[in-house]
């Protein structure tokens, strides 16, 4: 099963609010996923409230093989994820 690592939009009309979920390349864009492991809402007037990423969950996925959509690849960068994925696959193997 191929995984990717996506949003899923939810809220309301010209309100959007997504979920990061990891979801079989096959399902539908707002359909079943696997996990969710964050958020991001392009709507929030703090800096702070754009986007929340449970980072080892994320690690986890990545490791496993999931391939991240741009956008989630995007925030996935913004919030240190695919730094410490780089880490851990080649400099842990000294």
């Amino acid at each position: 099963m191929a995984t990717r690592i996506r949003l899923m939009r939810m809220g309301k009309k010209h309100r959007p609010f997504y979920r990061i979920v990891v979801a079989d390349s096959r399902a539908k864009r707002d359909g079943k996923y696997i996990d969710l492991i964050g958020w991001y809402n392009p709507m929030a007037n703090n800096e702070e409230e754009i986007f929340h990423v449970d980072v080892e969950k994320a690690v986890d996925w990545l490791l496993k093989g999931a391939q991240a959509t741009e956008t989630a690849r995007s925030i996935l960068r913004k919030a240190g994820v695919l730094k410490k994925v780089h880490e851990i696959k080649y400099t842990s193997k000294k």
